[in-house]
Formats: C-alpha cells, structure tokens, sequence
C-alpha cells in the first residue's frame, strides 16, 4: 500500500514538472528567435518593408472604393438611341430644330464615303479635346461655332463604337440632350440613306 502511494506521488511531480518545462522550452525558443531577429538587419528591414506594402495596398483599396463610389454618385443619364427611321425622319421634317448629328470620323474617311446631309464633323479620335476647348478655340479648330449647349447632339460613327465614346465626352462637357446612331454609317449606307457628298471627296 504504502508503495502504491509513493508510485502515485511520483507520478503526480513528472506530471506537473513536464508543463512548467515544456513552457521553460517554448519561453527559451521564443528569446533565441527574438535575439536572432534583432541581431538581423535584413530580417527587420524585410518585415518593416511587409508592413509598408499592407498599408499602401490598404490606402490604395480605400482611394479606390472612394473613386469609385464618387464615379457612380456621378454617372450621367443614358443617351438615347437613334435608329435609322427617327434620322431619316428628323431629315425630311426637321422636327426638332435642336437636333445637331455629329459624325465623328476621321476627315478622310468622310471624304471617301459622304455624311448624312446637315452632319458636322468632329473627329473624335485625333481631337479628343475638341468638346471640352474654349468656344474660341473650336472654332479656330473647324472653322465653325460649336453647337450650344442646349443642342441635341446626335452621334455617329462607323460602326458605333466611337459615336458611344464621343456621346460620353458630350455629357462630360456639360451636354444634357445626347444621342447615339448605333448602327452608324455601315447601317445608313446598308439602308441607302441620303448621303451629302464632303469637298474633295470622291
């Protein structure tokens, strides 16, 4: 019995030894790796470099969102959509009196192809300023009063895809009536539209 109680004892003390040592161990681990890391400098200067890049990719997240949330809170109105028929139409009756259509190709390509009568030019590629200069310096540039802002415009293009960009600009600028000709010139000459020759064209 009295062995049984001295086992048991025993056990007991290892039990309660192996913790506190194993806490000594880590304790131990922990300043040796703490010692090496400041007697490191390239280790400190690799970890102060990983803290300077989470807080920049952090502010750039929050410029970002901001930018973003401020893009939206200003996002224009849709333009609207001009088909075929509504152009011929504004064409044969001038209906509206406001409404302006803006070719916004290339001089060239107009020389080669015509315009829907009455159409401006503005290309929108090579003069992507042109709606946002001084009214002066417009009309330097075409030879030609730049339509009020309270003008329709209607854009057009060859296919579309820069009528859009040149719409967006027009709202940008402080234009509230904008359109777009989707279909734009390959439509129009598709549909055999009236077409007004350009000087020097063919």
């Amino acid at each position: 019995m009295a062995s049984r109680r001295v086992v048991s004892s025993t056990v007991r003390s290892a039990a309660a030894i192996r913790p506190a040592a194993a806490a000594s161990a880590q304790r131990c681990a922990v300043l040796s790796a703490s010692r090496a890391f400041a007697a490191s400098p390239s280790l400190v200067r690799t970890a102060a470099a990983s803290r300077a890049s989470v807080f920049a990719a952090q502010r750039s997240l929050l410029s970002a969102s901001a930018a973003g949330a401020r893009w939206y809170s200003a996002e224009p109105a849709p333009t609207k959509l001009w088909s075929f028929d509504e152009i011929q139409k504004q064409l044969e009756t001038n209906e509206d009196k406001n409404v302006i259509f803006v070719d916004v190709r290339e001089p060239v390509e107009l020389r080669e192809t015509g315009k829907i009568p009455g159409a401006i030019n503005i290309p929108i590629t090579t003069a992507v300023q042109s709606l946002h200069v001084p009214e002066e310096e417009f009309e330097d540039m075409y030879g030609y009063t730049r339509p009020d802002k309270d003008k329709t415009l209607v854009f057009y293009c060859k296919a579309g895809v820069r009528a859009k960009t040149a719409a967006g600009l027009a709202l940008h600028a402080g234009w509230k009536n904008v359109g777009e000709y989707r279909g734009s010139w390959l439509d129009w000459a598709e549909r055999n539209g009236p077409v007004e020759k350009v000087k020097g064209g063919k």
